[in-house]
């Protein structure tokens, strides 16, 4: 398999009920080269293509971490994918569209179809999309190296392609970005929670808990920064089997899909913004949080 980086090359993948089949033996091969891989698992076609894109776009630089998708054609998990900054997913139906992908368009997200790609040729395509770095000669460009020019043009591409989507792409001004007669509203899976959302994408908000309440551990596709603006708390982050006591000015950043479980000691008031568009994955019910927390 060709190289492009040092990093370690890391898969997320996920398909509907129409590619699974063909997913799971591409993940079969993947498993066979020793790459990582992070199976999803199989839902609905536009809830894997976010999920897929959400996590390929959140994903750190200590890996080139990268997306397989699959559904019926291929185009509806790519649509969905390609809604997050830094995704370029492509539907790919023979070798030489995931060489072209690949060589002019830096694709990191494959999709491919269920009903009209067999596991055989699926596996041919993969290898393609896996062996075929950035730039290098493709089809396209009749499999010689590109001319200077456009050679030039795919490489000043990757940046601006980077900033379309992003929260930089385009003139911004505290005008545009106001928010105003924002209400707090209760936090319905963490009792004694209230939270006002000041910006969507990716979301900022103040957060406001009563004192003794309990956050169950769970965790959230994008990393968050928190800043205590009142009050004091203790966060657990599981997966890393560390703690920290926080109170007014400190500042926690929880990366990516950490587990972790919070108490408040006071009415607490934070600030906290996601890399991304919020969401939440509980990893217990309230009755266990208590019970582990009456543990420590």
């Amino acid at each position: 398999m060709a190289e492009e980086s040092k990093r370690p090359l890391k898969i997320i993948t996920g398909a509907d009920s129409l590619g699974s089949p063909l997913k799971d033996a591409l993940v079969d091969h993947l498993k066979s080269l020793n790459i990582q891989v992070e199976d999803i698992g199989t839902d609905k076609y536009y809830s894997v293509g976010e999920e897929v894109g959400r996590r390929v776009s959140a994903a750190g630089d200590d890996t080139d971490t990268r997306g397989l998708v699959a559904c019926g054609t291929g185009v509806g998990v790519s649509i969905f994918a390609n809604k997050f900054p830094g995704v370029y997913a492509s539907t790919c139906a023979t070798v030489d569209e995931a060489q072209n992908s690949r060589s002019i368009n830096n694709c990191n997200v494959l999709a491919v179809s269920g009903m009209r790609t067999d596991q055989e040729t699926g596996v041919k395509i993969l290898e393609s999309w896996l062996n075929t770095p950035f730039k290098s000669p493709c089809p396209a460009s009749d499999n010689a190296p590109w001319p200077a020019d456009i050679d030039s043009f795919l490489t000043g591409s990757v940046e601006e392609m980077s900033k379309i989507g992003s929260e930089k792409n385009g003139e911004s001004c505290a005008i545009c970005n106001l928010a105003k007669n924002r209400e707090f509203e209760a936090v319905d899976i963490m009792p004694g929670g209230s939270m006002k959302i000041v910006r969507e994408n990716p979301t900022s908000a103040i957060v406001r808990f009563k004192e003794g309440s309990v956050e169950p551990a769970h965790h959230h596709t994008f990393g968050h920064d928190v800043l205590v603006l009142k009050g004091r708390k203790k966060v657990w982050n599981i997966s890393k089997n560390e703690s920290y006591e926080l109170g007014v000015g400190d500042f926690l950043f929880t990366p990516a899909r950490d587990v972790h479980r919070v108490k408040y000691f006071e009415d607490t008031e934070f600030f906290i913004r996601w890399d991304g568009k919020w969401n939440i994955e509980l990893d217990e019910d309230l009755d266990a949080a208590k019970i582990a927390l009456a543990k420590e």
